[in-house]
């Protein structure tokens, strides 16, 4: 008989809704619990039950234990599954589950405790035998020994938060004199996102992999590996693309890596779901990185490769099952590569994206999965993880899995939000990566000089300019049959058009079109004599376009008022997305200088430097710690 019959999902999103459906496929009932922002979201629709339990910031819902705990016991859950993220490597968390009676569906509280603390973990992973990056992780973390311990190791070295994870708190530093800056930003950066500021130092390993190993134990003392992931291709110290197996792997080094990782996990009484994350330098060396003490955002590729549920394994081994296999029995088959879709503009630096989803239109077809917790008119908020879908594929090769990959995402559409899609696509089909030969550095050398925003063609400016004149939900001209002026916006470029309707046809500046087709979302239309199809959403004026490899987001400014003049030329600051202000470094009357350190805003988990444009002084600043703001909110303003 189960040790547990229903079971409460202590997290959002894509991750939640794939927990509630193999659990509920398996005959458990689910609970889900939400914020005030997601009580209609699709993981709140799937459970059996949900329970709103705070307002949308994540440290007054998803991040509060008590609220979650009370949740379990009004609705009488008896297990409890974190996901990742949020509370899934909180050792507190997974203590106060079991001192209230619940199954916590995880590894024991001391393994979470000891993996948690990357100091503590390294240490522990020196005494087993595990090969460590040269480094220092003691208990002294205080500033004036770390510029110590960073002479000795020498540069370039990384900073690490000792309570890390997902790229927060780490910040490579090229040479001595950036060590002082960097502590300080990393150690804010990390006491922010996980109350701890304790950090560590390690060699940086340049040209190194990324390489994970997925282990899995009982509680029964059964420890298996079940191949491994590379996770290289990352910017800013987060995963981009992942993929199973590594192409930088031949069997040998699979079995002594998978045996390492076996031993790491045995040195802390592991058991459930984890990961061994080490750096795989060019000579074919490995060295631990972190064991992250939960399921990865990654797993599905492992999924793919293996043939196995990792999610209904957590359930079995947490019922008091027995692993149902042994390491003999693992194999790889195929190849399978994913990609995280985030909201955010790569042209802009990536900043975060909030707003509705117009469009939803998730890809499908043989060896494609999608990982999601989206509907059409999801609104995407500055709140959580800036991630919300993952698009994978499997190939009997990697070439067949990259190349699906590519087209799937080519056939998904995520519109009412800027996303990365075409930076995804272009960074899949380039010749490094297409090569088995991306690194830690590979998206560094890729784009030197950033992503830029793909200009729209002549065709898509007529297209734009004819659908934004008709009127769908923006822009509609009584005039429509006579020639009147359009003036258009992308890319930061705005473009005059002389617009004309010509019955069934558009004539724009020299152009003749005609919209062959149109639905709801997708439109065909020929122009010239080239016939084109898009999927397309337009809402207050603006037109999202996506032609598969490309987005475009094309505004209609005809007859909006002239834009609030930029900081660069007035001196006023402004936010660049929706975002919490976690610190000002400035008060009214202080000299400031161009470049300096003003406000730091946080947004999707990430914190951004808003620096001054000038030197002058600081005039005002409009918003404190603690204040939600708004994208292009007035944050301070610098006087000469």
């Amino acid at each position: 008989m189960s040790a547990f019959r229903k079971i409460l999902i202590a997290n959002r999103g894509e991750i939640a809704c794939r927990v509630i459906r193999t659990a509920r496929a398996r005959g458990y009932s689910t609970v889900a619990v939400a914020s005030e922002a997601d009580r209609d979201a699709l993981h709140a629709r799937l459970a059996c039950e949900t329970v709103v339990i705070g307002p949308a910031p994540a440290a007054q819902s998803y991040l509060d234990a008590e609220r979650i705990l009370e949740a379990a016991r009004r609705t009488g859950a008896d297990a409890v599954h974190p996901g990742y993220g949020f509370l899934s490597e909180n050792a507190a968390f997974a203590q106060a589950c079991l001192d209230a009676g619940l199954m916590f569906i995880g590894p024991p509280p001391e393994a979470i405790r000891v993996m948690g603390d990357k100091a503590l973990a390294k240490r522990r992973m020196i005494e087993a035998g595990v090969p460590c990056i040269p480094g220092y992780q003691g208990e002294d973390a205080g500033d004036a020994r770390l510029l110590e311990e960073g002479k000795r190791i020498g540069f370039p070295l990384m900073v690490k938060a000792a309570a890390g994870g997902g790229g927060r708190g780490i910040r490579l530093v090229a040479q001595a004199a950036e060590l002082p800056a960097a502590l300080a930003s990393a150690r804010s950066e990390a006491q922010s996102g996980f109350g701890d500021g304790t950090l560590l130092l390690e060699r940086a390993i340049e040209g190194a992999r990324h390489v994970e190993i997925q282990v899995f134990g009982d509680r029964f003392g059964h420890l298996v590996h079940l191949g491994e992931r590379d996770c290289s291709v990352q910017r800013r110290r987060q995963k981009v693309i992942e993929e199973a197996p590594s192409p930088a792997l031949d069997a040998g080094l699979r079995a002594r890596m998978g045996a390492v990782a076996v031993e790491a996990a045995r040195a802390v009484g592991y058991v459930g779901a984890g990961t061994v994350e080490f750096l795989l330098d060019r000579e074919g060396g490995f060295y631990f990185l972190e064991m992250n003490t939960r399921l990865q955002v990654e797993h599905p590729v492992t999924e793919l490769v293996t043939g196995l549920d990792l999610v209904a394994l957590q359930l079995e081994v947490a019922a008091g099952k027995p692993l149902p296999f042994g390491q003999a029995d693992v194999s790889l088959n195929g190849w399978a590569v994913e990609a995280r879709l985030y909201a955010e503009d790569p042209a802009q630096g990536f900043l975060p994206q909030t707003g509705r989803l117009s469009v939803w239109r998730p890809a499908a077809g043989e060896g494609v999965r999608i990982d999601h917790g989206l509907s059409p008119g999801a609104e995407i908020t500055p709140f959580y993880d800036p991630m919300i879908a993952k698009v994978i594929a499997w190939g009997g090769d990697r070439e067949t899995a990259r190349r699906r990959l590519i087209e799937a995402l080519r056939d998904t559409a995520a519109l009412g939000v800027g996303t990365n899609k075409a930076f995804l696509i272009r960074t899949l089909e380039a010749e490094a990566f297409a090569a088995g030969e991306a690194d830690t550095g590979f998206l560094g050398r890729t784009y030197p000089d950033g992503f830029p925003s793909p200009a729209p063609d002549a065709d898509i400016r007529a297209l734009a300019a004819a659908l934004l004149s008709e009127g769908a939900g923006a822009g509609w001209r009584s005039n429509a049959w006579l020639t009147h002026p359009v003036v258009l916006e992308a890319g930061g470029e705005q473009h005059r058009l002389a617009v004309r309707r010509e019955g069934l046809a558009w004539r724009v500046g020299d152009q003749r079109l005609e919209i062959l087709a149109r639905s709801d979302d997708r439109v065909t239309w020929r122009a010239d004599g080239h016939e084109r199809s898009a999927v397309f959403a337009i809402a207050d004026g603006v037109l999202h376009l996506d032609l598969g490899d490309a987005v475009h987001v094309v505004s209609d400014i005809t007859f909006a008022p002239p834009k609030s003049t930029q900081a660069t030329s007035d001196g006023r600051v402004r936010a660049p997305m929706s975002g919490l202000v976690c610190a000002v470094h400035i008060a009214p009357g202080d000299p400031v200088r161009r470049g300096q350190l003003l406000i730091v805003l946080e947004a999707m988990k990430m914190e951004h430097q808003i620096l001054s444009p000038r030197d002058g002084v600081a005039l005002s600043v409009a918003a404190g710690p603690g204040a939600q703001v708004s994208a292009r909110d007035l944050l301070a303003e610098i006087g000469e």
